[in-house]
Order: C-alpha cells, then structure tokens, then sequence
C-alpha cells in the first residue's frame, strides 16, 4: 500500500449545521466511493472552512458516518478578498494502490470551479 492525498470540497448554500453535515457527508461519500476506499483506507483527515461557516465542525460529519478512529481536525481557510464563500474543503491522507494519476478529487457543484484542472 502506498501513502495518497486526495482533495475535495463542496460550497454550502447557507450556514446551518444539518446543511453543512447533508454536503459534507457526501463529499466524504463521493471521496470514498470515487477511489474505491473504506474507512479503513483512511490514515487521516483536515478539513477547512471559509471564515463565513461557524454553525459547526466539518469533522462532526465525517464522525455522522462513522469514521470514528482516524484522526481528523478543523481549520480555517485564509480570508481571502473575492474568494468563493461558504466552501469545506478536505485533504484525506488514505492508504491505496491506486497510482497519483487515478486518484479521484472530488469538488460537488458550484466547488468545481476552484480546481477545474482536477476537478471530476
């Protein structure tokens, strides 16, 4: 098994705490299926979210489906003038055979235009 990082974000509508659990956790979802991982796969994960989100932690969704024993933590994204507002966005460190050229980066929606050269 070798070491991969895989990236991913979703834009929020609104700043509720079930809307940010709804999108996360199928950013996670979409993450793990699109690279054909398992929690177990998972060695860790950060999240972070434009300083317009507070209704909660993007991890407490990842916790919703029960990735319970990898280590994950919350930060937030730099402040940036013009920058896409209401966007969790994570860096999942997973164990895969897969090669760097067939890891799956997942951005749901309207996050599609922050990385349109990996973006699928």
């Amino acid at each position: 098994m070798t070491v991969r990082a895989v990236r991913g974000a979703v834009q929020l509508e609104r700043d509720e705490a079930g809307h940010m659990r709804e999108q996360v956790e199928e950013l996670l979802t979409a993450v793990l299926a699109r690279n054909e991982l398992t929690a177990d796969d998972l060695i860790s994960i950060w999240f972070t979210a434009t300083p317009d989100l507070h209704s909660d932690f993007p991890a407490a969704a990842a916790r919703g489906i029960g990735i319970v024993d990898v280590p994950l933590i919350c930060a937030q994204e730099l402040d940036i003038e013009g920058a896409m507002p209401r966007v969790v966005r994570l860096l999942a460190h997973v164990e895969t055979d897969l090669p760097k050229s067939r890891i799956a980066h997942v951005y749901l929606g309207a996050a599609a235009a922050l990385r349109k050269d990996i973006a699928q």
